[in-house]
């Protein structure tokens, strides 16, 4: 096993940092390990926003659902997607481009862009020693967080990224076993999956209980039916459309 691999098996979000900042060099590797990752058909649609101001982190926090770590951190990143970039090629080109940026296949690029782009980020700060947390509750106020970063349309924010030197070491949550995860040859039967997910059931509860002294006992299946038992963030589908991507 190698180091890169020893990195990623290693990996625990961390919620606590060092009243540390990253230095305008790490800063700077972070985000060509960023832009070096994977894009689909070289559209490079993935923008990364920098937030510096403290003003903005702690209003960012707040949209975010009072997460504290959005404004206590080395650094925060705010992946986007982004065809803006794509429509002032198109006009330098005298081009109209507009039906392929609103379909869903674009949207998907977008998403999986980005999501590659970040990925490389937080595997290259953890190989430097720092921790990463990954921060989906932007998207409770969208329009408010792309209204603070001066989003234009066709720039979609998708999630932040928190950075620093951690002051804390959770552990290491299970991950879904192997089998659950990775099928050969097709999707496996019903029955195989129920198995494996009791299975992660009994794995999950034992970590929390033991992790909280007894205060929390649910496992993933639990959790997850909990927390999926109602839809969130239904706004999101207007908002998108609003920003002229995902219509057709």
């Amino acid at each position: 096993m190698n180091k890169v691999i020893e990195t990623i098996l290693a990996h625990k979000s961390i919620r606590k940092f060092k009243n540390k900042p990253l230095s305008e060099e790490t800063i700077t590797t972070l985000v060509e390990c960023a832009q070096s990752a994977s894009t689909s058909s070289y559209q490079q649609v993935c923008t990364i926003i920098g937030v510096e101001d403290q003003g903005k982190k702690l209003k960012l926090a707040e949209l975010a659902g009072n997460q504290s770590y959005v404004a206590d951190n080395g650094y925060f990143f705010v992946f986007c997607m982004d065809y803006n970039r794509h429509t002032i090629a198109a006009n330098i080109m005298d081009k109209n481009i507009n039906d392929t940026i609103q379909s869903t296949e674009a949207f998907i690029v977008g998403t999986v862009d980005a999501s590659l782009a970040a990925q490389n980020m937080a595997i290259a700060a953890e190989s430097l020693g720092l921790g990463i947390v990954y921060i989906g509750g932007i998207r409770n106020n969208l329009k408010e967080v792309s209204e603070l970063l001066y989003c234009p349309e066709y720039v979609l924010p998708l999630f932040g990224m928190a950075i620093g030197y951690p002051d804390a070491e959770p552990g290491k949550k299970p991950r879904l076993p192997l089998p659950a995860v990775f099928h050969k040859n097709g999707y496996k039967k019903k029955e195989e999956t129920e198995n494996l997910l009791k299975q992660y059931e009994k794995e999950t509860s034992e970590y929390y209980t033991k992790r909280t002294g007894g205060k929390r006992t649910e496992g993933w299946v639990t959790q997850i039916t909990a927390s999926m038992a109602s839809p969130k963030r239904t706004y999101m589908k207007e908002f998108v459309r609003e920003k002229g991507l995902n219509k057709t």
